[in-house]
């Protein structure tokens, strides 16, 4: 049984077997050795023990465990043998020179704080895509103006989540150095003196200090080359998800301050959603709702991208996610219950009828009926399926609703005409929908033997447009003689229903009601436009004009005809051709 030591190898607590303990210490002792001369020995020993003691806890899965010969080994393959290196090369400037091979590893993103005007994001992004930190910057002011100021979050993200390169491992991991005994003096040589006692937080590919052959095999060079091609994939889909979620994030970000502000404001276009077929729920809500349901989803695909690029990605955190995740849920109950509500705006229709208003006109009279208007609400006498937010003469917000229709209804009992206003709405339940028609004005006037009728009803902007319309149902007795305006042409019914007739566009004309409908003696004849057939046969006879002669074509089953003479009617691409026998 070997015996179990206790170190504190950079500040971090180990369980090391005894062997293990004195081979590292034989490795520690080389690498002293080797740096006694050296400028800055005291940091680059500092440095190595950090980078060891975090090959460590890479290694061990709990606290509990003990390091062994085996995890030694393989943190001493790692970092390299202290003899492999020319660690002084000022002693042997006499000697001829050796080049060696140096292990380049992936490149890592940082962000370089040393050069930067923010946040060392452009700095860091110009060491992983090795170009110029100046284009990089660039990039982002022409993407920003672009997005309307939306892109800097991309930016943001990125300041979040890409973690800061503070030690020289961080250094040489984020330009693509191995992180060995070698390339640690050489940095710390170079003039890095603010590195850190210890190295946090990297995930370091594992990797070779020497190439111990130059020669291999096909099928190693094959996998190889597939590896490749497979991490090309992977980091190309990585891309995908970072172009889509950043696009789909933008948009959002986009509307939330636009569409979303404005429930706060008071401008024209809100009004009419406030009034219209929507939930009643303020449109700022309905924004952020919206946002969080759809924003949050698409935020993780964002980092599940970054994660893909970037192997060092720092995490959000456990309590962020389920943060994220609790507002995601209530973000689709709120949403689900905006849904049901908006279900239910419909779900009840009522009717209200007025009483029936007797008007001066019999069987003999003649009734004119003309729409009428009003400036302060409408511009033009048109049907409408929709409505318009207005001011009344008070300045309070009323909604002009212009569904307006004019039923005529023949009778044979009543001896004089006789109108009733019906009033219709919707809404959640039946008695709201029954007060919304209540709540719904609408007025006419009759003056004489003409009765004018609003073409337009108003309510108060509390009630909300809930599909409101009025019917003017005309009751009219045997023999009345209408005569509809040209103005009432959109508004007059134009199928027939329950006994109801029909005026059939033919306003400005006088239409008398004759066994309940309606005859009109000087009305144009329906007729005159269509083909007549022949008194004397069957077929079609059309008769063509000139300033010479008379031309009489006539087609039926036995053929064309032209002046009574049978003629031959050949038409192909070319066009007509009529040959006679003569």
């Amino acid at each position: 049984m070997n015996k179990t030591i206790n170190i504190n190898l950079a500040g971090i607590f180990f369980h090391i077997d005894e062997d293990a303990y004195l081979k590292l210490q034989r490795y520690l002792d080389a690498i002293r050795r080797s740096f006694t001369d050296s400028q800055g020995r005291d940091e680059i020993i500092a440095d190595i023990e950090a980078r060891i003691a975090e090959l460590f806890s890479e290694k061990i899965k709990d606290e509990r465990q003990v390091i062994g010969n085996k995890e030694v080994d393989e943190v001493i393959t790692v970092m390299g043998q202290p003899e492999d290196y020319r660690l002084d090369e000022e002693i042997f400037e006499d000697e001829p020179k050796t080049t060696y091979e140096k292990t380049k590893k992936s490149k890592q993103l940082f962000r370089d704080t040393t050069n930067s005007y923010v946040g060392g994001v452009s700095s860091g992004l110009g060491h992983y895509l090795s170009i110029e930190p100046m284009w990089i910057r660039l990039a982002w002011i022409l993407f920003t103006i672009f997005s309307s100021g939306a892109f800097i979050l991309i930016y943001v993200a990125f300041w979040i989540f890409v973690p800061e390169a503070k030690t020289t491992s961080d250094f040489l991991a984020m330009k693509g150095e191995a992180v060995n005994i070698s390339n640690i003096e050489k940095k710390i040589k170079e003039g890095l003196d603010d590195v850190t006692d210890t190295v946090k937080n990297v995930d370091y590919q594992k990797y070779s200090s020497k190439v111990k052959s130059s020669s291999t095999t096909f099928f190693d060079a094959l996998g190889d080359v597939l590896l490749f091609l497979l991490k090309i994939f992977v980091k190309f889909i990585g891309v995908i998800f970072i172009i889509t979620a950043g696009i789909t994030l933008i948009s959002l970000f986009v509307g939330l301050f636009t569409l979303g502000t404005f429930g706060f404001m008071d401008t024209p276009w809100v009004e009419y959603f406030e009034v219209g077929n929507h939930p009643d729920a303020p449109l700022w809500l309905m924004s952020l709702l919206t946002f969080f349901a759809v924003g949050i989803p698409f935020f993780f695909l964002f980092i599940l991208g970054l994660k893909i690029l970037i192997s060092n990605l720092k995490s959000i955190g456990t309590p962020a996610k389920l943060g994220l995740l609790g507002i995601w849920i209530l973000s689709l109950i709120g949403l689900g219950i905006l849904g049901i509500r908006q279900a239910t705006l419909e779900a009840y229709d009522a009717e209200v009828i007025s009483q029936v208003q007797p008007l001066q006109i019999n069987g003999k009279d003649t009734l004119t009926i003309k729409m009428q208007g009003n400036s302060r609400y409408i511009n033009h006498l048109q049907h409408r399926h929709d409505f318009k937010i207005k001011r009344d003469n008070q300045g309070n917000k009323v909604i002009v609703v212009q569904d307006i229709e004019v039923y005529i209804k023949p009778s044979t009992k009543d001896s004089i005409a006789s109108i009733v206003i019906e009033k219709k709405a919707e809404g959640r339940s039946y008695e709201e929908a029954s007060k919304r028609a209540e709540e719904l004005k609408y007025s006419y006037e009759v003056e004489g033997n003409t009765l004018f009728l609003n073409g337009y009803a108003i309510t108060d902007y509390t009630n909300k447009y809930r599909d409101q319309e009025v019917k003017v149902i005309l009751t009219l007795p045997e023999g009345t003689t209408v005569f509809a305006d040209d103005n009432t042409s959109g508004y007059n019914n134009t199928w027939k229903f329950d006994d109801y007739i029909t005026i059939e566009g033919q306003e400005e004309e006088y239409l008398k009601i004759v066994n309940g409908k309606f005859d009109c003696d000087d009305c144009p004849d329906k007729d005159e436009w269509e083909y007549k057939d022949s008194d004397d046969d069957e077929g079609v006879k059309i008769n063509i004009n000139s300033d010479d002669n008379d031309f009489n074509l006539k087609i039926d089953e036995d053929g064309v005809q032209l002046n009574n003479e049978p003629v031959k009617v050949k038409i192909d691409e070319d066009g007509i051709e009529i040959k006679t026998d003569n």
